[in-house]
C-alpha cells in the first residue's frame, strides 16, 4: 500500500515537473491541459475487490427455483464469467468505492453483470446504454450529456454516479432494495401500481408476492442479482474460478481544458486505442472536446507518461473542427476534396452510413486545414447543437437489359420506359427499457 501512495506522489511530481518544462507552444496550449487527480487511497483487509464486495453485502437475500436456475447458468459458464470479469476488472474498484462512500449495499455493485454484462459499448433494442443501461430520457433526468460528440451513459463516472443516485431514490421511495431494483428494471411507476394494486386486495407487497404481475424479465431480474451475489460469495460451492481484481484503483482521472484527438491521447498515455476507448467510451468522435469538466480516464500506470509526453508536445492537439452544411449540393467527395481527405474518411469521422448523403443544416467533423484556426477549440455551442441529419442517396435511372421490340415504322424511341422502383470486448449484456424513451 506505501508503494501505491508514493507511485501516486510520485505521478503528481511528475506533472508538476513536466508541465513548466515544455516550450511556449506546450505552455499555452497543451500544458494546460490537463490536471492530474490522485485518487485518495485507504487501507483494507480485503487484498482483492471480490473481498471487499463480500463484506458489505446488506440486502436481503432471494431463495427461490428461480435463483438457483440462475446459478446454474452461471456456474456452467466460467468462461463467460472469466470474459465478464475481464471487462469488470476496468471498473469493479471504482463502483465499490462510490457504493461505500454513500453508505449502499455493496453487491449493488454486481449489477452491470446482469444490465450489460461489464461493456460500455453495450446497446438494448430499447436504446439503453452503458454499463448500467439507461435509456435516453432517464439519462437526461440524470444529467448524462447526450450530443454528437459524447454520450455520457456509457461515460464509466457520470453513469456510475447516475445510477447509484437513482438506486437510492427508488430506495427511498419503496423502502425495499428488491423493490428498489425492480424499479430500475421495470419502471417506478409500474411497481407503485403492483403494490397498489395488491395493498387493495390485503395482499403482501413484497417483491416475491408482486412477481407475478411483473414482466418475465423483472420477475428475474432480482433472482439473478441473487445468483451472481451467491457465487461471488462461495466460488468453491459451484465450482467456480473468480479471476482476482485487486483491490486498487485501475485508472486515474484527468482533467481536459484543451480539444484533444482521441488517437493522439492515446499515443501520449502509450497504450492503445482500443485500451483508451475501453476506460473512455462515451466519446463519440475522433477527437475529444469540451472545458476542464470533461474528464478522461488512463490506467494509473499511465498517467505519469501520458503527463511527460504532453508536456513535451510542440504540435496541436487536435486536427478536427466542424463545418455546417449549407446546401444539398455539399457531397460528400466535394467536402473531401475541399479539406484534403477522402470520403471514406469523413464517413468513419462522422459515423455515417455508406450511400447515404447529408441534408442541409447539418453539422460534421472535417478536417482542420486552416492555419490561423490551429489550436481552436470547438465552441461550447456546436457541442450542445450539433445535429447530422442523412438520407439514402438517390440512385439515378437504371440500366436494363430488357431488349426493346422495334417499332413496324423502324423508329427507335421506346413505346414504354422501363424504370425500376427503388425499393472489447466479447458479448454484451441485453436489457430492455425501465421507461420509455
Amino acid at each position: 500500500m506505501q508503494e501505491r501512495i508514493k507511485s501516486a506522489v510520485l505521478i503528481a511530481l511528475a506533472l508538476s515537473a513536466a508541465l513548466p518544462a515544455a516550450s511556449s507552444l506546450a505552455s499555452t496550449d497543451t500544458a494546460k491541459s490537463v490536471v492530474m487527480q490522485v485518487p485518495a487511497v485507504e487501507e483494507y483487509k480485503e487484498t482483492d475487490v471480490w473481498g471487499r464486495i463480500r463484506s458489505g453485502y446488506a440486502i436481503p437475500d432471494v431463495n427461490n427455483e428461480l435463483v438457483a436456475k440462475h446459478v446454474k447458468w452461471y456456474a456452467d459458464r466460467q468462461d463467460y464469467l472469466d470474459r465478464t470479469t475481464a471487462r469488470a476488472s476496468l471498473y469493479l474498484y471504482h463502483v465499490v468505492e462510490e457504493l461505500e462512500k454513500r453508505g449502499m449495499p455493496t453487491e449493488l455493485a454486481l449489477l452491470p453483470f446482469i444490465e450489460s454484462a461489464f461493456n460500455p459499448q453495450a446497446l438494448s433494442t430499447a436504446n439503453a446504454a452503458g454499463l448500467w443501461q439507461f435509456v435516453p430520457g432517464t439519462g437526461r433526468d440524470y444529467d448524462l450529456k447526450q450530443n454528437a460528440f459524447k454520450d455520457d451513459r456509457r461515460s464509466v463516472l457520470a453513469s456510475t454516479d447516475a445510477a447509484l443516485s437513482y438506486l437510492q431514490r427508488l430506495y427511498t421511495m419503496f423502502g425495499d432494495w428488491h423493490l428498489a431494483l425492480a424499479a430500475y428494471n421495470w419502471g417506478e411507476g409500474n411497481v407503485q401500481k403492483a403494490v397498489q394494486r395488491n395493498r387493495a386486495a390485503g395482499k403482501p407487497t413484497n417483491f416475491e408476492s408482486l412477481a407475478e404481475l411483473m414482466p418475465a424479465e423483472t420477475r428475474n431480474y432480482v433472482p439473478k442479482l441473487q445468483a451472481v451475489k451467491n457465487i461471488v460469495a462461495n466460488p468453491s460451492q459451484y465450482a467456480v474460478h473468480l479471476p482476482v481484481i485487486d483491490n486498487e484503483p485501475y485508472f486515474t482521472a484527468i482533467d481536459k481544458t484543451r480539444d484533444i484527438d482521441l488517437a493522439l491521447a492515446a499515443k501520449l498515455a502509450e497504450i492503445s486505442v482500443d485500451e483508451f476507448k475501453a476506460l473512455n467510451p462515451q466519446f463519440k468522435k475522433p477527437v475529444i472536446t469540451g472545458n476542464e469538466q470533461t474528464k478522461i480516464l488512463l490506467p494509473t500506470e499511465n498517467a505519469a507518461k501520458f503527463a511527460a509526453n504532453l508536456a513535451s508536445w510542440t504540435h496541436a492537439l487536435s486536427s478536427w473542427t466542424t463545418h455546417k452544411i449549407s446546401s444539398a449540393r455539399e457531397s460528400i467527395a466535394s467536402l473531401a476534396r475541399r479539406f484534403g481527405t477522402t470520403p471514406d474518411a469523413i464517413r468513419q469521422a462522422n459515423n455515417m452510413p455508406q450511400k447515404s448523403v447529408l441534408k442541409a443544416g447539418s453539422t460534421i467533423l472535417v478536417p482542420n486545414i486552416s492555419a490561423s484556426a490551429a489550436g481552436t477549440d470547438i465552441s461550447t455551442e456546436v457541442i450542445e447543437n450539433a445535429v447530422m441529419a442523412v438520407e439514402n442517396e438517390r440512385a439515378g435511372p437504371k440500366r436494363s437489359n430488357y431488349r426493346q421490340a422495334s417499332s413496324s415504322r423502324g423508329d427507335s424511341k421506346p413505346a414504354v420506359s422501363m424504370v425500376k422502383a427503388r425499393v472489447k470486448r466479447d458479448e454484451a449484456g441485453k436489457s430492455k427499457s425501465r421507461r420509455s424513451n
